[in-house]
């Protein structure tokens, strides 16, 4: 009967703890992204609420007018209402899918607009203002769901290195062969010798999560990185301490768009 080595046995041993690591990571990634859109339960909650009063007022104000300007009004408030409530149907179930989905061309301009949609509420509770510097860009190959989870990390990130009184900017910019995105805070700021270990699964400089519940785990970036790598981008991170840090992503342009240009 023949038996298996010491050898044979201390690689066998070192292949289930590798597996059994990178199914535990798989797993907490998981659970992080659902608690990130269990997060938004509340946010989403009071934006319906707001798009229904919405809604209601102006069925209520078309009923009451006869004439065809003020139904016209009506009706196309009622449009816009429930146009942004199927956004942001879509952006949260898009969070919530496991996977990647189909790679498609994308605005990248759009999709910053659809997050900051579920983060408006959050921002305003802490005061964060948002600058936007979005400049006419080609879409790129993408898929929504895993950019929207990028770029919920990345904006929220932000705003707990301010935790109140700030700014985000956030900048959308085409460079040749490339559409830059930068998000850029005016926080606490990171130091030089955790620059290079920020997209290590479980490195973090936060002590646990916030007061609002998020962050603390060290996946977020890991995350965000290798959603940055299955689009063939290139994520860079530079901070001061006092002053902030920005975070800057380059995606190149989709094919279609890039032929479009030429």
């Amino acid at each position: 009967m023949a038996t298996s080595s010491p050898e044979s046995n201390a690689s066998i041993s070192a292949d289930r703890i590798r597996f059994t690591q990178d199914e535990l990571e798989r797993r907490l990634i998981q659970l992080e992204r659902l608690a990130a859109v269990g997060e938004l339960s509340s946010t989403t909650t009071h934006e319906f609420n707001n798009l229904l009063m919405t809604i209601i007022n102006y069925a209520k104000l078309g009923l009451r007018h006869k004439d065809e300007a003020s139904r016209d009004k009506a009706f196309t408030r009622i449009l816009d209402a429930a146009n942004r409530g199927a956004k942001i149907t879509s952006t949260v179930l898009g969070l919530s899918r496991s996977g990647s989905g189909p790679m498609e061309p994308l605005d990248l301009v759009a999709l910053v607009e659809e997050t900051l949609v579920l983060l408006e509420r959050e921002l305003s509770k802490y005061r964060i203002d948002v600058e936007r510097d979005f400049h006419p860009s080609p879409k790129i190959l993408g898929a929504a769901g895993p950019l929207q989870r990028l770029l919920l990390n990345l904006i929220t990130n932000a705003r707990q290195a301010i935790g109140e009184r700030g700014t985000i900017l956030i900048r959308v910019v085409p460079e040749k062969s490339h559409v830059v995105l930068t998000i850029r805070d005016n926080g606490c700021g990171i130091p030089q010798e955790n620059l290079s270990k920020l997209f290590q699964p479980f490195f973090t400089t936060k002590s646990g999560p916030d007061a609002s519940g998020k962050g603390g785990t060290g996946l977020g970036l890991s995350v965000c990185k290798e959603i940055v790598d299955e689009h063939r981008g290139r994520i860079r991170v530079e901070s001061t301490i006092g002053k902030g840090t920005a975070f800057t992503i380059r995606f190149p342009i989709a094919k279609k768009s890039l032929s479009e240009n030429h």
